[in-house]
């Protein structure tokens, strides 16, 4: 099943456009897991299985899996929910950007070895660095364009002939989006960038960090983000969703939190 197919079947059925962010913490979980050896894993499945009727996506990102030397309960995770959600894709946030020989390993890293159905890249080195990713034809991605982060501004705002570099950003991934695979990265906590860039490119699909712990506005991200079908966008809730308990009650509140935001982004649909 294609990865937009996967998104258009969730944002139908379970009527969400959430999407989890898996960013595992040790030192956050609850005590539980204090002598668990895949505390990683089993943390990250719990919540999957709390939330997985509620989402539109799942996205670990792969550096709290790394800094531990947790790629084998990545890999697991990912094919558990293959095996329990089928039609709910895993985004894998690597943010990768290198010369087209290099691309083509972290692809196979992405798609072969963890088994995702989308991953982010930078665009910075332009297309040949994320052409080996199209080679994946059921494959998709979300190219960084207008950040969450207060950092992004270094180089994102900056002029490029009277307009952002975030917007000639946008405009190049709109023309190399020939197979329909490619997304932006646009952060909820600028809304009013995030409606520049829909109106620059109405047709692709927005993954959205920034609102939970980062304080993005929902309705403001919402209202500015959505194409006309009300779809179009992969609202990322993190840290508020992981960790909206440390104790025993963990997986009930990360329910509930899902759901809350979850419910909040459909009212802002006007659903």
């Amino acid at each position: 099943m294609k990865f937009t197919d996967m998104l258009q079947h969730c944002w139908d059925v379970n009527q969400s456009l959430l999407c989890v962010g898996l960013d595992p913490d040790p030192k956050r979980f609850p005590k539980q897991f204090e002598s668990n050896k895949h505390a990683i894993l089993d943390f990250c499945w719990d919540i999957v299985k709390s939330t997985g009727d509620l989402v539109c996506a799942f996205k670990p990102q792969i550096a709290y899996f790394a800094s531990s030397g947790a790629e084998d309960q990545l890999k697991e995770l990912i094919a558990r929910i293959h095996g329990e959600y089928p039609e709910v894709p895993v985004i894998l946030d690597a943010k990768r950007g290198d010369i087209g020989s290099t691309a083509k390993h972290y692809a196979k890293e992405a798609f072969e070895r963890f088994g995702a159905d989308c991953v982010t890249l930078s665009p910075y080195m332009g297309f040949d660095s994320v052409e080996p990713y199209l080679e994946y034809p059921d494959k998709g991605a979300f190219i960084l364009c207008r950040t969450s982060n207060k950092g992004g501004d270094d180089f994102q705002m900056l002029d490029c002939g009277g307009q952002p570099l975030y917007h000639a950003v946008a405009k190049k991934v709109e023309q190399w989006n020939t197979t329909g695979q490619l997304g932006l990265v646009i952060g909820g906590t600028y809304p009013k960038e995030l409606a520049s860039v829909r109106a620059l490119t109405p047709e692709l699909n927005f993954l959205v960090p920034g609102i939970g712990a980062q304080g993005g506005d929902i309705n403001a991200c919402v209202q500015s983000g959505m194409n006309a079908q009300k779809t179009g966008m992969v609202i990322n809730s993190s840290r508020a969703i992981l960790y909206a308990s440390s104790g025993e009650d963990f997986k009930e509140k990360a329910r509930a939190v899902a759901m809350q935001t979850r419910d909040a982004i459909n009212a802002a649909r006007g659903l």
